[in-house]
C-alpha cells in the first residue's frame, strides 16, 4: 500500500469515527423548562446576575408555541405536553393528544427502556408543567386525578410541592376519597420527605426512589425558597446518576412564569436568575459527564415582557409589560452534549419534543 492511499484510509477511519461520536445517543437527558420563559426574560436575569450559565451554550434555536389548531397562543398544559410528548394538543390536556388519548412521555419511554426518570419543579408537582411529564387526563383542573397518576407512575425522583393533593382532608389535605397516597407511594419503595432538613438527612446516598414536597401546595418566590431549585436539581441528579443506563431528568423553574404574570419585573429578573443556577448545575454535571444532553428552553413567553432600561453597573433592569396573560412569541432554546446539534433552527415545540424522545435509546 503506498503512502497516499494509507493517507486517505486514515482519513476515512477519522472521519467515520468522528460521524459515530456525533450520532452516539446520549445516555442521560436534562431536559429544563423555564416556564414563560421569553427572551427579555433571558435578558433581565443576565443582568441581574452578570452573567448566565446558559452562555455556555453553543447550539441555539428558536420554538414556535403554538397550540393544535388554531389556537394561537399556548398555555402551561400544552406547552409541556408538547415537549414532554411531541404531540402538539389543545390548552388545558395534560400528556394527551387533541383527541384525548393518551401520548407516551419522554420519561414513560425513559423507563421503558431502564432509564431512571424523574421530575423537579418549584411548584406543586401536580400543576400543568410537571404533570405533563407524568400524567394523562383532559383537564389541567384534575389535580386529584393528577396526583393519584403520580403516586402509581415509576419515577424515581419527584421533587417539588404539593403534598396538600396527596393526603385527605382529615390528614390536612385536598382529597376528598379518603385516599393518602402519600402511604401508598412509601409501600411502593418511595421515601418521602417534607423538609428541608429531611432532604439533606436523605442525601447520604443509596436511595433509589424519593418525592420531595415542600409545602402543601406551592412554595414561595426564589429569595425565601429552601431548598433552592438549585440544590433540588443537584440532589436529583445524584440520585439519578446511580442508574446502570442512565436517565431522563425534566427540571422546571415555574414562578418566572408567575413573577411576569404579575407583571413584576424585579421579580421576574430573580426568578431567571434562580433558574439559570439550577442550569449551571447541569452543566457542570454534562462537563463531568459528556454523555448528557442539557436542553433549556420554554413553554411560552408571559407578560410581552421588554426591557425599556436598566444599568449593567448596578445590575438593574427597568422592564414593561403589555399583558397579565401569555403571548405568542417565540422562545429560546440552548442545547449541549451529544444530539445537541440537532436542536438548533426555528422549530414547533412538538418537533423538538419528538427528537428528544427519538434521542432516549
Amino acid at each position: 500500500m503506498t503512502l497516499r492511499s494509507t493517507t486517505f484510509l486514515l482519513v476515512l477511519l477519522v472521519t467515520a469515527s468522528s460521524a459515530q461520536e456525533v450520532s452516539a445517543p446520549p445516555r442521560n437527558i436534562i431536559l429544563m423548562i423555564g416556564d414563560g420563559m421569553g427572551v427579555s426574560q433571558v435578558t433581565a436575569g443576565r443582568t441581574t446576575k452578570g452573567h448566565l450559565a446558559l452562555e455556555r451554550f453553543r447550539h441555539l434555536g428558536l420554538l414556535l408555541t403554538h397550540a393544535y389548531g388554531d389556537e394561537y397562543v399556548t398555555d402551561s398544559a400544552a406547552g409541556a405536553t408538547a415537549l414532554a410528548t411531541g404531540a402538539a394538543t389543545r390548552n388545558g390536556m395534560i400528556g394527551m393528544g387533541p383527541d384525548s388519548l393518551p401520548r407516551t412521555t419522554i420519561l414513560e419511554r425513559g423507563r421503558a427502556l431502564g432509564k431512571k426518570t424523574g421530575v423537579v419543579s418549584v411548584c406543586s408537582i401536580t400543576h400543568a408543567t410537571p404533570a405533563s411529564f407524568l400524567a394523562h387526563v383532559p383537564s389541567r383542573a384534575m389535580e386529584r386525578e393528577i396526583a393519584f397518576q403520580i403516586a402509581e407512575a415509576d419515577a424515581d425522583v419527584l421533587l417539588g410541592s404539593g403534598w396538600g393533593w396527596f393526603l385527605p382532608k382529615e390528614k390536612g389535605g385536598r382529597r376528598t376519597d379518603g385516599l393518602d397516597l402519600l402511604e401508598r407511594m412509601k409501600e411502593r419503595g418511595f421515601r418521602i420527605v417534607l423538609t428541608e432538613a429531611a432532604l439533606r438527612e436523605a442525601g447520604g446516598g443509596g436511595i433509589s426512589k424519593i418525592a420531595g414536597f415542600f409545602a402543601e401546595n406551592h412554595v414561595g418566590r426564589a429569595q425565601d425558597r429552601r431548598p433552592s431549585l438549585a440544590d433540588l436539581t443537584e440532589f436529583a441528579l445524584r440520585t439519578l446518576a446511580q442508574g446502570e443506563r442512565g436517565f431522563v431528568l425534566m427540571v422546571e423553574g415555574s414562578q418566572i412564569d408567575w413573577a411576569s404574570h404579575d407583571n413584576n419585573s424585579d421579580q421576574t429578573a430573580i426568578e431567571m436568575a434562580d433558574f439559570d443556577d439550577a442550569v449551571s448545575v447541569a452543566v457542570g454535571f454534562a462537563e463531568k459527564n459528556p454523555a448528557t444532553l442539557v436542553i433549556v428552553t420554554a413553554d411560552h413567553e408571559t407578560g410581552g415582557y421588554a426591557l425599556l432600561d436598566g444599568s449593567l453597573r448596578e445590575k438593574a433592569v427597568q422592564g414593561g409589560f403589555i399583558t397579565k396573560h401569555h403571548t405568542a412569541a417565540m422562545v429560546p432554546l440552548f442545547a449541549m452534549g451529544p444530539g445537541a446539534e440537532k436542536l438548533t433552527g426555528i422549530r414547533p415545540q412538538s418537533e423538538v419534543g419528538a427528537l428528544l424522545i427519538d434521542l432516549v435509546r
